[in-house]
Order: structure tokens, then C-alpha cells, then sequence
């Protein structure tokens, strides 16, 4: 499958999925953006991608930030003059839950990011996408479809529930114009996001972790979740839209 030519804005690349998604989106000649928060880890993505023959365009930037996603879309579009394939793999943990004291706190910093930043992202890129009948691919996860493990995730699961229902509005809206929008919801994948939070785990979310089962008895690698962003991405999938692939190694099953 190439992707020579396109131009793929990813946002959160700067390590897990996001990072493994520039990569191989390189390896088949797709010219790509990537955003983070991390411009060390930024760095350290773009090295492997000019291992593939192209140089990404960097942006610094937090989605939480009106300013900017603002600065994202204008920055890709003077570089790369259109945006083809649009990312959206930004997101973040917080613990917080109602008898904690916490929750409000915990939902708020969240859904700045993990949706509503999403959703404003998806709103300035849109009119470049329907310019060249691009697609658009989130990444939520199977947190979104079942109740929370622990009280302390319900924000996280409430966003990615949040952000099953904007692809499947996204992809009503824009289907007149050609342009598909499909989300992939991955199970238990080996990233850094608690480590990229800073997060400290104590010993009731550690067990809360350890009793994450799934069918298959493995965990993902991020690269098989770029494999499917890429193939949702490609002109294999034409006739897909509004869709919600599940990659969980049967996480649900259990």
C-alpha cells in the first residue's frame, strides 16, 4: 500500500501509537506532521523517520490549546500546502472519581484533550480534508464501551465513550463530501501514557491493572494499531466509514 504524496497529520506522535504511526506511515512514502507536547521525544520519532527517506514536519503543541491547534493546522497547511489523513491520537489519564473528591478536576483537564481538543482539531482540519476527500481516523479504545474498572478511570472512559459518538457524527456530517471518518479502539497496547503523565500508580489501580485480562493473553504493540490506522487510511477501505474497529485481543470477551 503507498501513501506517496499524502500528507498525514498525526496528533500525540510523540511516542506509543502516535510515534509508530509516523514511522510506518514513512516507510511507504507518506510525507507526515507530527504534533506532541514532548519536542525531546518529538526529536527522537523524527530520526527514525528520516531512516525512511522523509522529514517530518515538527510541531510543539498542546491540544488543550485553543491558540495551538490553531497554529497545528495553519503550520501543516503552509509546509505541506493540504492535509490528506488526520490523526487524532491525542489523549491523557487522569484519577479522579466522586467519593475522592477529585472527579470534576480529574473530567475536566481530560475532556480538554482527549475530546473537546479532538473535536476542535477535527473542526479547522475538515475543510482541507474535504479538499482532497481525505480520511480521518480516532483513536479511542475499548475503555468507551464498558463500565470503568475502578471509579478513578470513569473520566477517561466518559471522553473515549464522548469520542465514539463525535466519529460517528463526524462521519454522518462529512460523507457528502467524500470524506470518511473511522475510529480504532485498541485494548491494552505497551505505551508510556501513565509514564508520560507522570502518573504514580499505588497499589489499588497496580491491582487494577494486573487484573486486565484478555482473550488472546497478550498485549498489543503500538505497531499493530498504526497497521490498522493505515489500512482504514488506504483505498482498501473505501466503502468504510463511521466504524469503530475494536483491537483488544479480545479484552471485551472476558
Amino acid at each position: 500500500m503507498s501513501f506517496a504524496e499524502k500528507v498525514v497529520l498525526i496528533i500525540g506522535a510523540s511516542s506509543g501509537i502516535g510515534a509508530s504511526t509516523a514511522i510506518e506511515f514513512t516507510k511507504v512514502g507518506a510525507n507526515v506532521v507530527i504534533v506532541g507536547r514532548k519536542e525531546d521525544k518529538l526529536q527522537i520519532v523524527a530520526t527514525e523517520c528520516k531512516k525512511n527517506g522523509q522529514d517530518p514536519l515538527v510541531i510543539k503543541a498542546d491540544i488543550s490549546i485553543d491558540d495551538d491547534i490553531t497554529r497545528i493546522v495553519q503550520e501543516t497547511i503552509d509546509k505541506c500546502g493540504k492535509i490528506d489523513i488526520l490523526v487524532n491520537n491525542a489523549g491523557i489519564v487522569r484519577f479522579g472519581s466522586i467519593l475522592k473528591g477529585n472527579l470534576m478536576n480529574a473530567f475536566d483537564e481530560i475532556i480538554k484533550t482527549n475530546l473537546r481538543g479532538i473535536m476542535k482539531v477535527t473542526t479547522l482540519v475538515a475543510p482541507y480534508i474535504i479538499k482532497t476527500k481525505g480520511n480521518i481516523v480516532n483513536i479511542s479504545s475499548v475503555a468507551g464501551q464498558s463500565v470503568p474498572k475502578h471509579p478513578l478511570f470513569t473520566s477517561y472512559v466518559i471522553s473515549k465513550a464522548g469520542l465514539d459518538i463525535f466519529t460517528k457524527a463526524t462521519a454522518v456530517e462529512l460523507a457528502p463530501h467524500g470524506v470518511r471518518v473511522n475510529a480504532i479502539s485498541p485494548g491494552p497496547v505497551y505505551t508510556d501514557i501513565i509514564e508520560n503523565m507522570g502518573l504514580k500508580l499505588d497499589e489499588e489501580i497496580l491491582k487494577t491493572f494486573e487484573q486486565i485480562k484478555t482473550a488472546l493473553n497478550r498485549v498489543s504493540t503500538p505497531e499493530e494499531v498504526a497497521n490498522m490506522i493505515m489500512y482504514l487510511s488506504g483505498n482498501k477501505c473505501v466503502g468504510v466509514t463511521g466504524s469503530n474497529f475494536v483491537l483488544d485481543n479480545g479484552m471485551l470477551l472476558t
